[in-house]
């Protein structure tokens, strides 16, 4: 990963084979970022894991393993300053970022998919642009949906 920041914007390149979710906590760190709006993120990834919100505690994840071009991907990254329980995929993060994160993908033959970002792998190259705002957020678990609802 590469990556430079311009007036509290920071624009990255991912590589093959980086674990996105990875190098965006590398990233957060680097940069110490608190608060992160993800304006656009293009490329192509070679696996990526899929959620659709159905229920408390239940995103029916679906694992692709081909490669998908990257649309675009967007959503906020905060800061953890609690440890809250992590999804099953965030085992890696150590309870030090919240990234709620949609992608929109398309396949060779041009069709399209898309949810939230669970996981994925680079295959040719990922480019994504952070915004960096010092807007106090955080996120609370929500008893009724389960969701980690944000919080100002």
């Amino acid at each position: 990963m590469q990556s430079q920041e311009k007036d509290n914007l920071i624009i990255a390149r991912f590589f093959p084979n980086e674990n996105v979710f990875e190098q965006l906590k590398n990233l957060c760190l680097k940069h110490n970022i608190k608060t992160g709006v993800v304006l656009s993120g293009i490329g192509q990834l070679g696996f990526v894991e899929l959620g659709f919100f159905k229920e408390k505690g239940n995103y029916t994840p679906q694992k692709f393993e081909s490669p998908l071009e990257v649309l675009n991907i967007s959503g906020i990254i905060s800061a953890n300053e609690k440890s809250l329980p992590l999804h099953h995929n965030e085992v890696w993060r150590g309870g030090e970022y919240d990234f709620h994160l949609h992608i929109n993908l398309s396949n060779e033959q041009k069709n399209t998919l898309g949810g939230h970002f669970i996981g994925g792998i680079v295959s040719v190259t990922l480019e994504i642009a952070i915004l960096k705002t010092d807007i106090a957020i955080k996120r609370d678990i929500e008893e009724k949906t389960g969701l980690r609802g944000l919080f100002f």
